[in-house]
């Protein structure tokens, strides 16, 4: 008898060995905290500030420290980082329309309403580069909505408006570039 408790007792130690190691993994191996810890390697520290597409595992992220944008995908896997100068704008889609925009060399097209109702909004990040002009965060919508991911749409069409205002400060906190035509530098020669 005393051997059969001792095996059991062994057989219930394994089970909470087990249980604890998978719920550890279950847990590092997320999907916010992989894109948390991507951005986190991509910026060389913490994001300022963070968007989470749980449902297509992107994230996007800003460093105002340093001046930089990092977006992620595929869990993470895969990313890009863009300096400030490389980016071009951000635009605010609800139900497949865009409803605020904010771009370089345009005045920043105001959000107007909040959209209790919308069925989908989309953040839709702009950028000059020829691989990746653009980069689109599904805020809400047809998607299972997680502890980061807005549980409404008046809620992610506020995350969509806060990052609007980010990427406006971003764009026009820029200096003119040697590339931009009014950009006038004073000739040497006289």
């Amino acid at each position: 008898m005393e051997q059969a408790a001792r095996v059991v007792l062994w057989f219930v130690f394994a089970g909470v060995v087990l249980l604890a190691v998978t719920s550890t993994l279950l847990w590092w191996f997320e999907n916010i905290r992989r894109l948390t810890r991507g951005l986190t390697g991509a910026l060389g520290k913490p994001a300022d500030a963070t968007v989470y597409d749980v449902y297509a595992q992107k994230a996007a992220g800003l460093d105002f420290t340093h001046g930089d944008l990092a977006i992620l995908w595929n869990t993470g896997r895969n990313g890009l980082v863009f300096a400030f100068d490389e980016i071009d704008g951000a635009e605010l889609i609800v139900d497949e329309r865009v409803v605020a925009r904010a771009q370089k060399g345009e005045p920043r097209r105001v959000l107007e309403e909040t959209y209790p109702n919308a069925s989908q909004v989309v953040l839709r990040l702009l950028f000059s580069d020829m691989r990746t002009p653009e980069f689109e965060l599904h805020l809400y919508g047809d998607l299972p909505s997680g502890n980061v991911q807005p549980k409404t749409a008046t809620e992610a069409v506020q995350l969509g408006r806060k990052w609007l205002s980010h990427i406006d400060a971003v764009i026009k906190r820029q200096p003119a570039s040697r590339a931009d035509p009014e950009y006038a530098p004073e000739d040497a020669s006289a």
